[in-house]
């Protein structure tokens, strides 16, 4: 593609250089250019994403894939608008429940692609990682005050792993990764941590949509279960988040003592939504006959 500007974008936490780039009709695009070793990976993500924009969901269409003398290339489509994190509260409640309801129906489209036939068996995977993630936390020197509340909610239900399905994955999916266009349309960004797996651990990030919008996530886990959530998904959705909130501290420390406190206020709210994981429904959460 020929393009007559380019200016970097400087967000996120991937790899990737991203840029805006205009042909010469004035059309935006975003480009995103990897090392060229990432070929393989970057091509095969290339095209998850064409299947998953095939399937109707709001996104970066993928354009065009190819390598220049940065590395590797891609071109997608342009958003024009806003992040969602950022105007949501801008919305009535109402509205942000709307949205909600939009980014769940959204993810349940997306979770029609199947799992690889070949794809290793979830529990024996997933045992591995919280297994890993308990060691380390216990190795690190930083804990939350009561840690070990996560820990024993893991190890009393691991047996949830068990038979579960396995879907494509945006792999990042949380209001920090949406958008909102001047039409107020809602779009899905970044799915460059794509993956396979379990569809309801999608979920274990809705404790930053929960931080930003409680009306938002409520509508997410509605819209996605139309307003028919089973007990057994907060079950396991309290078993993902306790794994994911075990392994954040730890994560955190390279990264300074802003992002470690970020993560011990993350700890302590999570704690008080699950009453110290002796609840596995969240008190933020309300069905949808709860009038707004």
């Amino acid at each position: 593609m020929k393009y007559v500007t380019k200016e970097p974008i400087n967000k996120g936490w991937s790899s990737d250089k991203k840029y805006c780039i205009t042909d010469e009709t004035g059309t935006r695009y975003l480009l995103r250019i990897s090392d060229i070793a990432q070929y393989d990976a970057k091509q095969s993500e290339f095209n998850r994403m064409k299947q998953v924009a095939s399937l109707g969901v709001p996104m970066c269409q993928p354009i065009e894939f190819g390598i220049s003398e940065d590395g590797v290339y891609s071109v997608f489509s342009w958003i024009d608008g806003e992040d969602a994190r950022q105007v949501i509260s801008d919305y009535s409640d109402t509205e942000q429940y709307a949205y909600g309801l939009e980014a769940g129906r959204i993810l349940r489209r997306i979770h029609s692609i199947p799992a690889p036939a070949e794809q290793e068996d979830w529990e024996l995977r997933f045992n591995r990682k919280m297994d890993n993630k308990i060691q380390k936390y216990n190795e690190s020197p930083i804990k939350y005050e009561n840690g070990q509340a996560f820990i024993d909610y893991i190890n009393e239900n691991r047996h949830l792993l068990k038979n579960r399905p396995q879907v494509y994955q945006h792999g990042d999916y949380h209001i920090g990764n949406m958008m909102i266009d001047r039409s107020r349309q809602l779009y899905i960004i970044d799915f460059n941590r794509d993956d396979y797996g379990d569809p309801w651990e999608e979920f274990n990030r809705l404790v930053w949509c929960a931080q930003k919008s409680h009306p938002f996530a409520s509508g997410m886990v509605n819209g996605y279960f139309e307003n028919d959530v089973p007990l057994e998904f907060w079950k396991l959705l309290a078993l993902y988040i306790s794994s994911n909130t075990l392994s954040s501290v730890y994560w955190a420390i390279p990264f300074g003592q802003d992002e470690v406190n970020t993560m011990l206020r993350q700890a302590e709210e999570v704690l008080s939504w699950y009453d110290h994981m002796r609840n596995p429904v969240p008190t933020w959460y309300f069905k949808a006959e709860k009038s707004l």
